[in-house]
Order: C-alpha cells, then sequence, then structure tokens
C-alpha cells in the first residue's frame, strides 16, 4: 500500500501536468469554441479540483465545500455537457487559487502514520481521474487547433518500417478481467471469470497511416459495401472522405494536422483519431475483422507456454509484470507524439503483438457492458451510465500515464468519437466475408 508520501508526491507530479497543458494558453482559448465534443478546459480544471474535494474532503472527511457553488459548476453528471461555455465559471486565477487550495487541505489531512485502505482508495480515484483528464487536455488541444503543449520533446522524427503478420492464437478458457489481488482496478474491470475464445490470428501491429491510406485511396468512404447502417448513418452526417485531420495534397500525398501543423502524412505511424464506424469499415473493405476484448486481453495477457484455463497465469502488460517504461511502451508524453509500428519491441507480447500498451487506443468489436455479478463503485457515474451504448477500447496512448493503464484496463467512447487518441489492430476473419 502506498504511503502518504508517495500518494502525495504522484499527486503533486500529476497536477504539474495538469497545468502544464494549460498554462500557455489564453483566457479566450481556455473556453474555446462550443463544439459539442471536448469541454472548456477553464470547466476541466475546475471539475478536476472538484473531483478531488468532492472525495477526499467532503465524502471522506466530511468538510464544507470550498466553493458553494462548485457542485453547480463542476458536478459533470448533473451540468449538461453543451452548457458548461455559458457558466459563470471562476476566472483563471480564481480556477487555480481553487485548485491549490484543494491539494493543501489533502496534505494537511493526511495521517502521517499513513492511510488506511479506504483513503488510500479515494487518494487513487482522484489521481487517477486527474490522469485521465489530462489525457482529455490533451486531443481537446488537438481538436481546437492549439499548439503542442511545450514539455513535448522535440526530436528527429524516425521514419520507422511496416511491422506487418498475424500472429496465431491457440485460444482456450482463459479468466477475462481483474484478479481481487490487484491493487487498485475501476468497476468495470471486475471481476475476472472464465470466457472461451476459439483459436485466432490477430495483427503484430496496429494498422498504420499507409495502411488506412489505401482504403481512402480506394474510394472506400464512398463504397457503401464496407459500412455497417450505422456507420452509413453516421457518415451522411460528416464532411470529408477521410480520417477527420487529413488534407490532401495538390501533389497527390496527404497531410496530416498535428495539433496546429500541417505535415506529410507520415506512413508507419499508426493511424489516428479513428472511430470505431471507420475502423469497421476498413476491416470489412480489407476482409478482416476488430478483435473482441477477449481476443485483445489474451493476445495482450496469456503465454500459451504456460497452458490454458482459469489457473493460467495472466500478466500485468504485455511483456510481464514489470511496470512501464520508455524501452516497452510510448506513454506519458515521453515520446512526444505516436511511434512508428516497429518500435518498442521489448514491449512485445508473448504472442508476439507489438505495442500493445501506448501508442494509441485500439477499438475492439464488443460493447461496453458490465462483467457478470457487476457492482458499481462509490463513483457511480465512472462506468453505469455508459453500458450499451459505447465501445470498448484497450491498450492505452501515447498521453495515457504508466501507472493507470494494465492489460485489463477497459476504455470506453461512442462509436462515432474522432477526437479521441485512438486507433485499432485487425484480426483475420475466417470463414466467408461477411457484408451488410
Amino acid at each position: 500500500m502506498p504511503s502518504a508520501g508517495n500518494l502525495l508526491d504522484t499527486l503533486h507530479e500529476v497536477r504539474s501536468r495538469t497545468l502544464a497543458l494549460v498554462e500557455d494558453l489564453t483566457d479566450e482559448q481556455l473556453i474555446g469554441p462550443n463544439l459539442q465534443i471536448v469541454n472548456p478546459p477553464l470547466w476541466e480544471i475546475g471539475h478536476i479540483a472538484w473531483f478531488h474535494e468532492r472525495w477526499m474532503l467532503r465524502h471522506l472527511r466530511g468538510h464544507d465545500a470550498i466553493l458553494p457553488q462548485g457542485d453547480a459548476l463542476y458536478n459533470s453528471a448533473t451540468v449538461p455537457h453543451d452548457t458548461r461555455w455559458d457558466l459563470a465559471l471562476p476566472s483563471r486565477e480564481e480556477t487555480l487559487d481553487y485548485m491549490a487550495r484543494v491539494i493543501e487541505r489533502i496534505s494537511e489531512g493526511l495521517p502521517g502514520r499513513g492511510p488506511g485502505p479506504e483513503e488510500t482508495y479515494f487518494h487513487q480515484l482522484g489521481i487517477l481521474h486527474e490522469d485521465m483528464h489530462a489525457e482529455a487536455l490533451t486531443y481537446t488541444r488537438q481538436t481546437l487547433a492549439y499548439p503542442r503543449p511545450s514539455f513535448l520533446p522535440r526530436g528527429p522524427a524516425l521514419p520507422g518500417a511496416p511491422h506487418p503478420g498475424d500472429v496465431e492464437v491457440p485460444g482456450g478458457e482463459f479468466m477475462l478481467g481483474a484478479s481481487p489481488d490487484s491493487a487498485f482496478v475501476f468497476d468495470n474491470e471486475k471481476w475476472g471469470h472464465p470466457v472461451t475464445v476459439a483459436p485466432y490470428r490477430i495483427a503484430r501491429a496496429p494498422v498504420t497511416n499507409a495502411e488506412f491510406a489505401e482504403f481512402v485511396d480506394d474510394r472506400g468512404y464512398e463504397d457503401p459495401r464496407w459500412w455497417s447502417a450505422a456507420g452509413r448513418k453516421w457518415r451522411r452526417t460528416e464532411c470529408g472522405l477521410h480520417p477527420v485531420y487529413w488534407r490532401r495534397e495538390p501533389s497527390g500525398g496527404w497531410l496530416e494536422r498535428t495539433f496546429d501543423r500541417w505535415l506529410p502524412l507520415r506512413a508507419h505511424l499508426p493511424v489516428i483519431h479513428v472511430n470505431w464506424y471507420e475502423a469497421e469499415a476498413y476491416c470489412n473493405w480489407a476482409g478482416r475483422r476488430l478483435p473482441t476484448e477477449a481476443e485483445w486481453e489474451m493476445a495482450a495477457a496469456v503465454d500459451p507456454a504456460d497452458g490454458a484455463g482459469p489457473e493460467a497465469a495472466k500478466r500485468d502488460f504485455p511483456w510481464g509484470d514489470a511496470p512501464p517504461d520508455p524501452e516497452h511502451g510510448n506513454l506519458d508524453w515521453a515520446a512526444g507524439g505516436r511511434a512508428p509500428v516497429d518500435a518498442l519491441s521489448a514491449g512485445d507480447s508473448a504472442v508476439g503483438c507489438r505495442q500493445m500498451i501506448g501508442n494509441v487506443w485500439e477499438w475492439t468489436a464488443d460493447v461496453f457492458n458490465p462483467y457478470p455479478g457487476f457492482v458499481r463503485d462509490p463513483y457511480k457515474e465512472y462506468s453505469e451510465p455508459w453500458f450499451g451504448d459505447h465501445r470498448v477500447l484497450r491498450g492505452g496512448c501515447w498521453t495515457t500515464r504508466s501507472h493507470l493503464i494494465r492489460n485489463t484496463w477497459r476504455n470506453f467512447y461512442k462509436p462515432d468519437r474522432r477526437d479521441v487518441l485512438a486507433g485499432f489492430r485487425t484480426c483475420a476473419r475466417e470463414g466467408p466475408e461477411g457484408r451488410e
């Protein structure tokens, strides 16, 4: 169990990253346009502080609210998304002061003897919640074409190379989900339960820009054969017959917008900012399919040499149980962006899949639903409201924190979201190809 000092060190480090993501923005940029998909950054950082205060100070310690109007401003469960631009938000200075006061009170209240299990749980909940919002602030900057965060490293772009082909996974009975002896897990990961997986073949690496460009250049966005009924309905409401941040050059090549700059499309980076419908259509065009959650987790977590069945060992990460570092996964903003798909061979899973942790989130085939016996955690709005109409993503991306991600971690977004840092890998499709 982490000590009080460790929890506070982590909280301060996480907060420094949050502040670095907004410190260079003007007051106007802190509000930004209402695009209906991202939050005003000023609201988002106030919400982060309110969340810590709600659980650590008010719920756990019985403190009064620091901001009397805090619930009316920052409770994401009750404040409609499209109203957040019109709220009477505190100023930048007032918001930063609120954030600092919350951390100060949390620090004062931590017992020197070390926090107990309940206090540790809520500390970790607040830290991981802030991690998720830091990732959201990153893709908000991308969505709004703001400059890249100043702390991102700037190094020479490695050309990379393809990493093609499939690996074969023997399948079998498998425990999908987290184990009760895990240090901290969210309610949607609970608990591991047996599923049976048929043998399958899964791609060694995510789909690249070059591979997705072939689909685009073959007029894949225009061909209804590749799109489901829901995908066709979404496509009719969208502009552009290509990924949202791509633009055709006069020469015929592609540019890709990264924050506020248009740069030549790098062929061997994993494609990013594609939604579930686009991933599904690509798979149909390529004669492939998306992996199920169980297939994705099995390829990431199981070593066939250890046998199969409910008693078989599962790895915390594709490479083993050691925590992530820059040699194993592209996380923590460390690379300044995506890495080529052939990079980070040290992070390969036992079956040979690369970059299953970090680089880009990966869409899976499955609808986000509870595991058997689901019991919601105290933060009841985290999972339960979203069951049934979101899709599951796995693996994290280049901005995901290394202390947040693991093989069992389930992310979830609506299938039309293109702003999030998501790509996908594919599986071989056995038998006749399905078409709608």
